[in-house]
């Protein structure tokens, strides 16, 4: 493979110093940048050229991308090689890096909020912490509620409600001032 152009160059490496704030290793988001930008789908020897990193990470980045479902395996007649390939449509990556961000950090706090709330409370100062926490907990539980909302909805219609921005303030202050006569 020959090598890249400086531009994709740039985006890989920055992707892969992203990559730990997606909860990626450096390795699979570099590896999913690769996948992304290509035209075409490749295989692990292609990638390893690429990115001059081993196969070993290669195979274990392959491995965690397909279970996060950001790649796809397809494969070419008389070729033993698996070919990878992202989806080049951004909203299933969105949706699925949304996901996986719940996952690993949402719900897990969500979880131990549960568990602390159920805890008696003697003293004033535990009950403060409690009603504290309750107040996290409850933000923490809608704001999971709405992603489950947003997720359900057609990217046409995400896209249109993302690009309304604050006038959906606007419309939800009219309605409530409506509803106040």
């Amino acid at each position: 493979m020959k090598e890249a152009p400086r531009l994709i160059n740039l985006f890989i490496q920055h992707c892969g110093e992203m990559g730990g704030h997606w909860g990626m290793s450096r390795s699979m988001a570099q590896i999913f940048a690769l996948l992304y930008l290509s035209e075409q789908a490749l295989n692990a020897n292609d990638m390893v050229a690429a990115l001059g990193i081993s196969r070993s990470n290669v195979s274990a980045g392959l491995k965690e991308l397909q279970s996060w479902r950001l790649v796809q395996v397809s494969h070419r007649p008389g070729d033993r090689h698996d070919y990878f390939a992202t989806s080049q449509d951004l909203w299933p990556v969105l949706r699925t890096l949304a996901q996986e961000k719940r996952r690993r950090e949402l719900e897990p706090t969500l979880l131990f909020l549960r568990a602390a709330l159920q805890e008696d409370s003697p003293d004033a100062a535990t009950r403060h912490a409690r009603n504290r926490m309750r107040e996290m907990h409850d933000l923490i539980d809608l704001f999971n509620t709405w992603l489950d909302d947003m997720q359900k909805l057609a990217p046409d219609t995400l896209e249109r409600l993302m690009r309304q921005g604050s006038r959906v303030s606007r419309v939800l202050d009219a309605i409530n001032g409506a509803r106040k006569s």
